[in-house]
């Protein structure tokens, strides 16, 4: 037992002055005269003996009643180690990611835990609660009550190692108190694992809610798997955690108007595609739906399909183009061509992709008008001739922070390995091929960089980048000087060139990934685009350009579903945000009982957690007793003889 006010109890040394008061008999006595001695007989005997009992039990009683007082007064109390620090530092992490709108025992899961989190802390106890997307510090219960129900979802989720270190970032004050970590989740796997915390500065208690079934049907991705001339096939990727089912409806939207429905069946743990077919001139605010209980944010996908937007391609020639005709058709792609002798520098700025086909040499003024072509996002693709003029190519090369072109070799080389592993092959082939029919050149330059794609037997550059201007080839790609324009890589090669110098925007982007694309507006430096529905209305980052827009999103939009890009509230184009699915795969680490303190009920661990460090008042109790005391006083000097 220990003392609020220990300095109360010297009080104690009063208790000495009714003792004092008892054991000295200050009353005088004094003689009466009876003259009727039958009176005297009359009067109760009582002894000396009983009365000095009476005396002593009513001293005890008093002096019991005035202990116990000061001892009430001192505030007596009953606490173990941990409830003696000064203050008890609280952090909860509550995982609000998509995984926890699984069913539990009692509802969802992430309900379940928000009841048991206000149900169980009082509603006067100072905590800081932190989610996924959200930090509320030094707050009660009931000043958050509101913003926990509303369950807003979280695309992204922490990992273990990021909530433990937040934590540790939230208390007020690492050396004073305690610091407790209580950490309320599903641990739904990932990449990093739970390990074991070795810091001696905290207290941390794991609460594992557990669903009562892991069966989940997931929309993962959609995709135009085929097309033709008059409309092409949507496909949708579904997948099923759990046991087979038979005729899954799936249902196809074009804003809020039905334009189609099917069905499908799972195998246990399986996949399956099911298919759409639209009219390929058809503008489609797209969604996919199904019908899942489980975990509802991924029984949508949504999709847009906006006019078709063609790729403008200028071919500056002097030499022969027929193979860029192939490739660059007219379904996908604008082909300009133009001898260089023609060449209406005008129209350089309208373009996504130049091709320089061969020249001998680049003038100053086409370096300058390239230049400038460049920097205002296009793409260029040299090719140089057999006979170029060194001095030229490589002042244009300079201007784009490029190393120079060497002399001509007069050395015959194969083409022999391609760099699968630089992002610009990434989605060119299937797999990676590594015994293919080599082409060959029988003349080329050498170049001092060593950043190639394409590469000759010795290692060096057949197909460099220019940084982000473009592509440079290191060797003439006329039949005269090789087999290159007949071999099968150079179709994926250019046409890859072509797709990525304008970024059509895709089916759909992926809310909280890194997303970049293109839209074909020409607007003025000081507007704006804009993108929108009707819950939502932010600016993106975007950089302008003469005849386009890039647009770069992160964090925002943070819901799904379908945009519009505006400007001056002209719709340009729409666009459309999916949650990422890695939430859908309800499996979940095996949390080491030797390593942590586990449990599965928010309300017990809490409630342990509020046990540790609480206080037990005692002085009611001596307050209590010393009344009994004067009460026990009070009967003994009424009623004891």
């Amino acid at each position: 037992m220990q003392f609020k006010n220990p300095e109360l109890l010297y009080a104690f040394f009063l208790l000495i002055i009714p003792i004092i008061v008892h054991l000295f008999q200050l009353r005088k006595f004094r003689k009466v005269a009876f003259t009727n001695v039958q009176f005297l007989k009359e009067v109760t005997a009582q002894t000396r003996k009983s009365s000095q009992l009476k005396k002593w039990l009513v001293l005890l009683t008093r002096l019991l009643a005035l202990a116990f007082l000061i001892i009430a007064f001192a505030q007596p109390f009953i606490a173990n180690k941990a409830a003696l620090n000064n203050k008890k530092n609280q952090i909860i992490y509550l995982d609000n990611s998509f995984s926890m709108q699984a069913k539990g025992a009692n509802g969802p899961l992430y309900d379940q835990a928000v009841q048991q989190l206000l149900q169980t802390i009082p509603e006067e106890e100072i905590i800081t609660l932190f989610t996924n997307t959200t930090t509320f510090k030094d707050v009660t219960t009931k000043d958050i009550r509101d913003q926990l129900l509303k369950r807003d979802f979280s695309n992204g989720q922490l990992n273990f190692n990021q909530v433990v270190s937040k934590g540790q970032a939230l208390f007020n004050n690492a050396n004073v108190g305690a610091n407790n970590i209580v950490v309320i989740s599903d641990f739904q796997q990932d990449d990093i694992g739970i390990q074991q915390q070795k810091d001696s500065t905290f207290q941390l208690d794991l609460v594992q809610l557990k669903a009562v079934n892991n069966n989940n049907i997931a929309l993962d991705t959609v995709y135009i798997s085929e097309s033709n001339a008059n409309d092409f096939r949507i496909s949708v990727g579904i997948s099923n955690q759990g046991d087979a089912i038979a005729d899954i409806p799936i249902s196809l939207y074009d804003g809020d108007d039905l334009l189609a429905k099917t069905a499908v069946s799972i195998s246990s743990d399986g996949q399956e595609t099911a298919e759409f077919v639209i009219p390929i001139n058809k503008k489609i605010q797209g969604k996919i739906s199904i019908e899942d209980a489980n975990i509802p944010f991924d029984n949508e996908l949504f999709f847009s399909i906006n006019e078709p937007q063609k790729i403008k391609v200028l071919a500056i020639n002097e030499a022969d183009d027929s193979f860029l005709k192939r490739i660059y058709t007219e379904d996908e792609f604008v082909l300009q061509s133009t001898a260089f002798e023609q060449l209406n520098y005008n129209v350089i700025t309208d373009q996504n992709l130049i091709v320089l086909n061969e020249l001998t040499q680049i003038p100053l003024s086409l370096n300058t008008a390239l230049k400038q072509f460049t920097d205002e996002g296009g793409t260029l693709i040299v090719i140089p001739s057999q006979d170029i003029n060194l001095n030229s190519y490589n002042t244009f090369l300079q201007e784009l922070a490029s190393g120079p072109l060497l002399n001509l070799k007069q050395q015959s080389r194969k083409i022999t390995e391609i760099v699968f592993d630089h992002p610009f092959m990434q989605g060119i082939f299937d797999k990676r091929v590594s015994n293919f029919q080599y082409p060959t050149v029988n003349t080329h330059y050498g170049f001092s960089s060593t950043n190639g794609l394409l590469q000759y037997d010795n290692k060096t550059a057949f197909l460099a980048e220019l940084g982000t201007s473009g592509f440079l080839f290191t060797a003439s790609l006329s039949v005269e000087n090789g087999n290159f324009k007949n071999a099968p890589l150079i179709a994926p090669i250019f046409y890859k060139m072509g797709k990525q110098s304008l970024q059509l925007p895709s089916l759909y982007y992926t809310v909280g990934a890194d997303n970049s694309y293109d839209v074909q507006a020409a607007i003025a430096q000081d507007q704006i685009i804009a993108l929108s529905n009707e819950n939502i209305n932010l600016i993106p980052l975007q950089r302008v350009y003469t005849n386009r827009v890039e647009i770069n999103t992160t964090d925002k939009p943070d819901l799904s579903g379908r945009y519009q890009l505006t400007n001056n509230n002209i719709t340009l184009q729409e666009v459309s945000y999916n949650y990422d699915r890695k939430e859908s795969k309800l499996q979940y680490h095996v949390l080491d009982k030797n390593a942590f303190s586990i449990s599965n009920s928010v309300s017990e661990t809490l409630q342990e957690i509020q046990n540790k460090y609480e206080v037990n008042a005692l002085w009611k109790w001596f307050a209590i007793f010393a009344a009994l005391c004067l009460l026990l006083e009070m009967i003994i000097l009424k009623y004891y003889k």
